[in-house]
C-alpha cells in the first residue's frame, strides 16, 4: 500500500521539476510577463488550472526557479572549494564549476538577468542573500591567494569574473558560434586571467 502514495509523490515531484524546466525555457524566450500559467501547463501536457496544484502563482514558479538555481550554485561552489586543494588549484576548480554551471543553465541566467525584478520582495531578498554568500565564497578564496589586496577590490574581481562566465546565454545559442567545449575552455582561461591579473 505504501507504494501508491510514494509513486504519486514521485510523479508530483517529476511534474513540478518539468514545470520548472518549462518555465526556464519559456521565461527565457518570452520574458516572465509574456508567459501565462496556461502556457506553462501546455508545455508539460496539463491544463493551466492544473499548474496551480503545484504552484500557487506564477511568481512562486519564478521564485522557486531563481532560489533553486542560486542555492545550487552556492552549494556546488562550497563543495568544490572544500574538495579542491588550497590555493591556485581551488580557484581553477571553482572557475571550472561555475563555467560548467553557466553553460548548463543558460535559460535561468537569462531569466535572472531580465526578470528577477518580478520576484516578490521576500523572495528577492532571499536570492540576494544567497548571492552575497556565493560572492563571499569567491572573495575568501581570492583573499588567500592575494593577501595584500583590499576586500573591495577582490569583490570587483569576483563580479567581473561572473560577468565573463555568465555571458553564456548570449553566446551559446547563436548559430555559428564556437562549440560548448571550446567555449568552456575559453571562458575558463579568460576568467582565470581576469582574476589573477
Amino acid at each position: 500500500m505504501a507504494e501508491k502514495p510514494r509513486a504519486r509523490s514521485d510523479a508530483k515531484s517529476r511534474r513540478r521539476r518539468s514545470l520548472l524546466d518549462a518555465a526556464a525555457t519559456l521565461f527565457s524566450e518570452h520574458g516572465f510577463n509574456g508567459v501565462s500559467m496556461e502556457d506553462l501547463g501546455t508545455a508539460v501536457g496539463i491544463s493551466g488550472p492544473a499548474v496551480y496544484r503545484h504552484f500557487p502563482s506564477k511568481q512562486a514558479v519564478l521564485a522557486e526557479l531563481l532560489i533553486g538555481v542560486t542555492t545550487a550554485l552556492l552549494d556546488g561552489g562550497t563543495a568544490e572549494t572544500e574538495r579542491a586543494p588550497r590555493g591556485d588549484l581551488a580557484l581553477r576548480a571553482l572557475i571550472e564549476f561555475h563555467v560548467d554551471f553557466a553553460i548548463r543553465n543558460t535559460d535561468v541566467i537569462r531569466v535572472h538577468d531580465r526578470d528577477r525584478s518580478a520576484l516578490l520582495p521576500d523572495d528577492a531578498h532571499r536570492v540576494r542573500l544567497l548571492q552575497r554568500r556565493y560572492v563571499e565564497l569567491w572573495v575568501s578564496l581570492l583573499a588567500r591567494l592575494f593577501p595584500d589586496s583590499e576586500v573591495a577590490e577582490l569583490r570587483v574581481r569576483a563580479h567581473a569574473a561572473f560577468g565573463l562566465m555568465n555571458s553564456t546565454p548570449y553566446t551559446v545559442r547563436r548559430r555559428g558560434t564556437t562549440s560548448a567545449e571550446r567555449l568552456r575552455a575559453l571562458l575558463e582561461r579568460m576568467t582565470y586571467a581576469a582574476l589573477t591579473s
